[in-house]
């Protein structure tokens, strides 16, 4: 796996849910990612270090208790600062509060500067196709 590309896995902010994430490492790492799985309770600034630290290709998040976006307040300028502007930035799960419309979610998320976004029930199989379509596009598969 020394060609494969690096993705960070891990459940951002004050969210203590990890099974998810732990799911999305196995999945990836089956499909022949090297992945840096961070675990629960990860900083935002975390991620940037640790993806600085393994030049990492993408940073997946994982949030299921719906205050991803307080927790990510500012991370795209952060990244962007720590050079990692062209790291694809993936996040999904229960991504608000209550009743939360998921389209709504979407463009919330997308505007904070993620490239794609994902409801809890998405489709493991579909979400690294995703991936490894976004990452050839960027020449980086």
């Amino acid at each position: 796996m020394e060609n494969a590309p690096t993705i960070i896995t891990g459940t951002v902010g004050s969210d203590s849910h990890v099974i998810g994430t732990k799911i999305l490492s196995r999945a990836l790492k089956d499909a022949g990612f090297n992945v840096v799985a961070l675990g629960i309770q990860v900083s935002p600034e975390e991620f940037i270090k640790v993806a600085q630290e393994t030049k990492a290709d993408a940073i997946l998040m994982s949030s299921l208790y719906g205050m991803a976006d307080l927790d990510l307040k500012g991370f795209n300028e952060k990244r962007k600062e720590a050079g990692l502007g062209n790291v694809l930035l993936y996040i999904g799960g229960l991504l608000g509060l209550g009743r939360s419309n998921f389209e709504d979610d979407e463009k919330k998320f997308k505007a904070l500067g993620f490239d794609r976004v994902y409801p809890p029930e998405a489709d493991l199989d579909a979400a690294i196709e995703d991936l490894r379509t976004d990452l050839k596009v960027k020449g980086r598969m």
